[in-house]
């Protein structure tokens, strides 16, 4: 995280989410930096992100938060963002950058498709992709009911991304899922994966771990 964060704990220090808690000067103030930080070429595009699978066009105007879980633009100069502390951001783009797309991936968009109605609304060629998977909660950490199991098994996911817990529940691996899922549309080159937000509470929020908390922000924009 950024060191010139203001928000105070539980949010401590750089929290982005305006939806989590936290005072909303504070947000405004870490949104201001990032942009300063990374000499952002425009506000980012912030969602109102629900868990589902809503996927919206980003033209770089900006008023008040589109409902929805995922955004593609082609425009360049339009930054994309999802905000997450256990959910898995997946960030895509076309290998030209003529498109870009960003899903947040809690495991109901991911059951429900999110990725796949990114891919779809992105409208290039699933081999002409590139896709970049963000941090999330571990397969050691996240575990879950068998109905979520079910869910994934019926939505044709692979039973091997599941594994039985000790409590007698299921171990999920959402990258595991997410990964095998872009490979199934045809976006072959998927790098990411690997951080565990519950596990590193230095450099991570996470919702499963502390219950009230921040949120990260994945981004991405093609510069003009």
């Amino acid at each position: 995280m950024m060191s010139d964060g203001v928000s105070e704990l539980p949010f401590y220090r750089f929290n982005l989410g305006a939806r989590c808690g936290d005072a909303p000067a504070a947000v405004r103030a870490n949104r201001e930096a990032l942009n300063r930080e990374y000499g952002l070429p425009g506000e980012p595009l912030w969602l109102h992100q629900v868990h589902g699978i809503e996927v919206v066009s980003d033209d770089g105007t900006r008023g008040s938060d589109p409902l929805a879980d995922a955004a593609v633009t082609s425009h360049a100069g339009s930054v994309l963002a999802v905000l997450t502390a256990d959910c898995l951001p997946v960030l895509l783009a076309a290998e030209d950058g003529s498109v870009l797309g960003a899903a947040h991936a809690g495991w109901r968009g991911l059951v429900g498709g999110v990725i796949e109605q990114t891919v779809a609304t992105m409208g290039a060629p699933p081999e002409r992709l590139v896709a970049w998977l963000g941090p999330c909660i571990g397969p050691e950490r996240f575990e879950v009911g068998a109905e979520v199991r079910e869910a994934f098994l019926t939505a044709g996911d692979a039973p091997e991304a599941f594994r039985a817990s000790p409590a007698g529940r299921w171990l999920c691996d959402l990258s595991a899922i997410a990964r095998a899922r872009l490979q199934r549309l045809g976006v072959g080159r998927v790098a990411g994966g690997g951080w565990c937000t519950a596990a590193d509470s230095v450099r991570f929020f996470s919702h499963r771990r502390d219950q009230l908390t921040g949120r990260m922000a994945a981004m991405l924009w093609r510069e003009a």
